[in-house]
């Protein structure tokens, strides 16, 4: 069994609990990646498999042997999830269902995903500054303001917060609530957001594995 697993963002949707309330959810699709290598602790240290997700032009084909000669041709994406109990459980072609992920209804996951990103922005947006007076004559309004107050020769220091790309950073949200699995669609129901955009790649793995 596998402690997490690799899946694409669908999209927001909502289901019903059986008391009938609403449930805001995330849809991910986690059923079209292949098994490309198994690592092993006799030669690898430690146990582990990775798994490939098809090009769309491949998806939906029969998985070939050829595959592995040239992976990059074949694969968009190519990751590693650790393996819980033993590796040899799993073959090389293998596609990767939900079956094989040791998650249930009602877990806790952490999910990890690339923030959307919006482009340049000034401090203002960015870092969420306040800003200057808007009236008596001021000029600073969403200026960034003084940067090397006070330091030799107007040294800026590191990590001065300034303008420049949002978004589009590692983002990592934990205590997120599986609240359904379709195993025969193979997607998973995650209550409430995650980070990144439609169609982009996220990691779920058990809370504290």
């Amino acid at each position: 069994m596998l402690s997490g697993v690799l899946g694409k963002k669908l999209g927001m949707a909502q289901i019903f609990s059986p008391d009938g309330k609403v449930i805001p959810v995330t849809v991910v699709d986690v059923g079209t990646w292949y098994v490309t290598q198994i690592k092993t602790p006799e030669k690898d240290g430690y146990s582990a498999i990775q798994i490939g997700l098809p090009r769309k032009r491949y998806q939906g084909s029969a998985f070939s042997p050829e595959w592995l000669k040239k992976k990059s041709d074949f694969f968009l994406h190519i990751k590693e999830v650790k393996s819980v109990d033993q590796s040899h459980a799993f073959e090389l072609g293998q596609q990767i269902t939900l079956e094989n992920v040791a998650l249930q209804e009602g877990e806790y996951v952490a999910v990890t995903g690339t923030s959307t990103g919006i482009g340049f922005q000034g401090s203002v947006k960015r870092w969420g500054f306040a800003g200057g007076p808007k009236t008596h004559g001021s000029k600073l309004h969403r200026r960034p303001g003084s940067s090397g107050f006070l330091r030799r020769q107007g040294e800026i220091m590191k990590g001065k917060k300034f303008p420049g790309h949002c978004g589009h950073d590692q983002v990592t949200v934990s205590g997120l609530n599986v609240a359904k699995i379709d195993k025969n669609a193979g997607c998973l129901f995650i209550k409430g957001a995650l980070p990144g955009k439609k169609d982009s790649l996220v990691i779920i793995r058990k809370q504290g594995v």
